[in-house]
């Protein structure tokens, strides 16, 4: 398939898709006119990508997963140590995110309380 039925396909753009191209995420065949032609493969390869920047990783560690043993991940090809310590740092800073927004939701559920209140002495005259 070519790079636009591969857009079509996945819901990514041409240029996100070579860019994909040019870190190595994926790896079209060149036909001797130039263009790019997708295996089937390459549309689950790229909605890989994109689950994997919507958790917050970038390119490089993208890489390292998709480019494990041709993202056959579901193998025992070796990949294990890597995936572990990869997954176990995200999970951590995910949950430190959690934390983190925690904590301004607390100080924001404050705020909004403290507002509140002003705005019905207002409201009542005193």
């Amino acid at each position: 398939m070519k790079i636009g039925q591969l857009s079509k396909e996945t819901g990514v753009s041409i240029r996100s898709l070579r860019y994909y191209e040019q870190k190595s995420l994926i790896r079209p065949i060149r036909l001797e006119n130039g263009y790019r032609e997708y295996r089937e493969s390459d549309i689950e390869k790229v909605k890989a990508v994109q689950l994997f920047m919507k958790l917050g990783m970038n390119t490089e560690e993208i890489y390292h997963v998709i480019s494990c043993d041709n993202f056959q991940l579901t193998k025992n090809n070796g990949c294990a140590h890597d995936a572990v310590e990869l997954y176990a740092e995200r999970l951590a800073n995910i949950r430190e995110q959690i934390q983190h927004f925690q904590a301004i939701e607390q100080h924001l559920e404050k705020l909004l309380l403290f507002w509140e209140m002003e705005k019905e002495k207002e409201e009542s005259g005193d």
